[in-house]
């Protein structure tokens, strides 16, 4: 430990003032997302079915995945800074809506069909707005830290969001005890609190110079051609299935185990406390090793730990799992996107870091609810071998990439 702490401490040192200020605004914003782990539940208690609140959390993958395209678009044709102001204050619009639309559309009596389609159009909307900034947000780092400390700088990125995942989960149990209405609420401010950050402190950053790739068209061609990026993309997507059921049936497994949601909260603030406690002190170790090896390990881990959610239905083992497989994100989230940073032309910064989790998003919660349904244990045992999957994608990607992190081992 004694020769990674000067290590460490020299690279954070070198990360310029301006990553601080994405890292607070992150936090705020983080600490504020009540909404999305606790929708699940919300709908229930709306009366929709377990399958209805599926598709309704996919609809937000579905806007998350709209995002992915047009927050990439507008981060490298607009700028980073534009980028995350229009999806603050946006998010904050739209959060405030969806109690008020669900409300009136209960208050009308409408047919239950009419108010599902319209619950999922506003989720879409939520899950646009809300994740439009992410890709800028991970553009807007790359082109602040060099080559050389990017897992540091992604690794004090996640601190931030996971930093406010350890408060923010625990603070929402608590709130909706009282009205899931608080936590619309909530997530509103922090959003628009986040957006004033950015309009004061955070510069544009880099844009496409090349009016040919400003396009989706050519850029998209680029993209197709890259068969380490789509590789990548390809683990993300089994990767993604496990990590999302975090905010869809994990919930339900919490209360079909007879537990309260306040439990499931401190599971989320657990997994947060993991990676505040341990990510950042081993990025120098993750970063002098080989990123593939790093990102299959951690992608085993976090199958394993999902995996064995099947046995797991008292606070003790829950806990153990989520142990597990925040050890699993601690070794492979950072190398990842500092590995995604590193394969994308300045000129697609943001389109490439678009893509990294959105189909993931949009297939964890539609599968993951109709496959626990029928058989909770399926459902962990499939995520057990969607990780074990991932790993294997990400270990058979070309060497080329890798070699200069490689030679730096």
């Amino acid at each position: 430990m004694s020769e990674r702490l000067p290590n460490l401490a020299a690279n954070l040192r070198a990360l310029p003032p301006t990553v601080w200020v994405l890292v607070i605004g992150t936090f705020i914003n983080r600490f504020g997302t009540f909404v999305v782990p606790f929708l699940l539940l919300y709908l229930s208690d709306e009366g929709f079915s377990i399958t209805q609140s599926g598709f309704v959390l996919s609809a937000y993958g579905v806007g998350n995945f709209i995002a992915s395209w047009f927050g990439g678009y507008f981060a490298d044709r607009f700028g980073r800074r534009n980028t995350t102001v229009l999806s603050m204050f946006s998010s904050a619009i739209v959060m405030v809506c969806i109690p008020w639309a669900v409300a009136e559309l209960s208050a009308a009596n409408v047919s239950e069909g009419v108010r599902l389609a319209s619950v999922m159009a506003l989720t879409v909307l939520a899950g646009m707005t809300t994740e439009l900034y992410r890709p800028a947000s991970n553009a807007l780092l790359t082109d602040l830290v060099p080559k050389e400390n990017r897992v540091t700088a992604f690794a004090v990125y996640r601190l931030a969001i996971n930093a406010g995942w350890a408060f923010g989960p625990a603070a929402a149990g608590l709130l909706a005890k009282y009205s899931f209405v608080y936590l619309f609420l909530g997530d509103a401010i922090t959003s628009a609190a986040y957006g004033i950050v950015a309009i004061f402190f955070l510069p544009h950053g880099k844009r496409s110079k090349s009016p040919e790739l400003a396009r989706w068209g050519p850029a998209l061609r680029i993209i197709l051609r890259d068969r380490k990026f789509l590789l990548y993309a390809c683990a993300s997507l089994g990767i993604g299935f496990s990590y999302f059921q975090t905010h869809s049936t994990l919930a339900l497994h919490v209360r079909d185990a007879g537990l309260s949601v306040a439990v499931y909260g401190l599971l989320h603030s657990l997994n947060g406390l993991i990676v505040i406690l341990f990510e950042l002190p081993l990025s120098p170790w993750t970063q002098r090793r080989p990123p593939r090896r790093m990102m299959s390990i951690g992608f085993v881990l976090v199958g394993i730990g999902f995996g064995l959610t099947a046995w797991a239905h008292d606070f003790r083992m829950l806990a153990l799992t989520v142990v597990i497989w925040s050890i699993g994100e601690i070794i492979s989230f950072p190398v990842g996107g500092a590995y995604v940073a590193n394969l994308a032309p300045d000129d697609m910064r943001g389109r490439y870091m678009g893509f990294i989790w959105s189909a993931g998003m949009i297939l964890g919660p539609t599968l993951g609810t109709f496959i626990y349904v029928r058989s909770p244990m399926a459902l962990w045992l499939t995520c057990g071998a969607a990780g074990l999957f991932a790993a294997f994608v990400i270990s058979i990607c070309p060497n080329e990439g890798d070699a200069k992190s490689e030679d730096s081992a």
